[in-house]
């Protein structure tokens, strides 16, 4: 009989959407879904067994009423917002008999926050760029230019980040965000020339490496790029490239989340400078090019799900090198099929 897993979050060209195509491809689950929004592209999917619009005020009660009505057991996070809605439940969950297939919770709080993020990271000798919490204006004065402004959280894919090329355009961002009740940071930029790269690494819940993956981004489709200028380049959510074993940028993201102590998916994106990977953000959750890397022979989410569920702790792949591209799709909706 198959497991049971329910996706929470299925928003089109998203990680809902490739972690149901990463668990239809190893073939042993019955895959459900959710969402609060029923223009959801991925609830429309025909991979699914069912789905249902979640209650966005009662979001994870819901989510538990629907999983016993259909005997479900395990809950896999479609996105960062259901990531820290149901960890924050994890407790709850438990009572009920459902399991969370994500890092721990004091990961995913930490990692949640990037200023927390890289205080952390600082204070564990990990290479980072220079970042700064932004109270007010005058809190720029001292970076280098150009430099990224963005929000502490809810960046995931390049949300509302900004490439600043001087203090005056830095200045404006950062009080705009302020203005929009933001917590807000300003970063280094580190430029693209020897290589962005997103690498997932997947520990197991005694925070021991299972395995991990590295994609080379490339730039070349507007798809994978957020901003393109003269004074430097920011990548969208949309990873595509060249995947390979690029050994030393493994296990130097291998490092980080073992310093970390990661129990679970740990995705780092990152920029090569003098041979040394620089995180620039660190989401711990999969990535949205989790599908890219099932291709790729690493099926991460259906080896965390083998670990947490049947214990397994040993798991074969060989790793099929080549570059990996992405588009998008579309789907014809009839009003009659909207659901309720």
């Amino acid at each position: 009989m198959k497991t049971k897993i329910l996706v929470a979050g299925l928003a089109g060209a998203s990680l809902g959407t490739e972690i149901v195509k990463c668990l239809y491809a190893a073939g042993q689950y019955g895959i459900y879904g959710c969402d609060i929004s029923p223009m959801a592209y991925g609830l429309y999917s025909e991979k699914l067994k069912g789905t249902f619009i979640a209650d966005p005020v009662n979001y994870v009660q819901s989510i538990i009423d629907f999983c016993k009505k259909q005997d479900i057991s395990c809950i896999v996070p479609g996105g960062e917002q259901p990531m820290v809605l149901l960890a924050a439940q994890h407790g709850l969950l438990k009572q009920n008999n459902i399991l969370l297939a994500g890092n721990s919770a004091r990961i995913i709080e930490l990692f949640s926050n990037k200023e927390k993020t890289f205080d952390f990271l600082k204070g564990i000798g990990v290479p980072t760029p220079r970042t700064k919490r932004v109270h007010n204006p005058g809190d720029l004065e001292d970076m280098s230019f150009p430099c990224i402004v963005k929000p502490s959280s809810g960046t995931g894919g390049s949300d509302s980040v900004f490439l600043a090329t001087n203090l005056e355009e830095g200045t404006l961002y950062a009080e705009l965000l302020i203005k929009n009740q933001r917590e807000v940071i300003v970063q280094e930029y580190i430029g693209v020339e020897e290589g962005e790269f997103t690498i997932g690494v997947l520990s197991d819940t005694h925070a021991n490496i299972i395995g991990s993956i590295a994609m080379q981004r490339t730039f070349n489709s507007k798809l994978s790029v957020a901003y393109r200028g003269a004074k430097g380049l920011i990548s969208s959510g949309y990873s595509q490239g060249l995947i390979a074993d690029f050994k030393e940028i493994r296990q130097q993201a291998e490092h980080i989340a073992k310093v970390s102590g990661s129990q679970g998916p740990f995705n780092i994106q990152g920029r090569v400078k003098d041979g040394v990977l620089i995180p620039f953000e660190i989401n711990p959750r999969f990535s949205a090019s989790t599908h890219l890397r099932n291709m790729a022979g690493f099926n991460e989410i259906d080896f965390f799900l083998r670990h947490v569920i049947h214990g397994e702790k040993n798991f074969e792949w060989t790793l099929r090198e080549g570059y990996y591209l992405r588009s998008f799709d579309e789907m014809y909706l009839p009003l009659k099929n909207v659901k309720a």
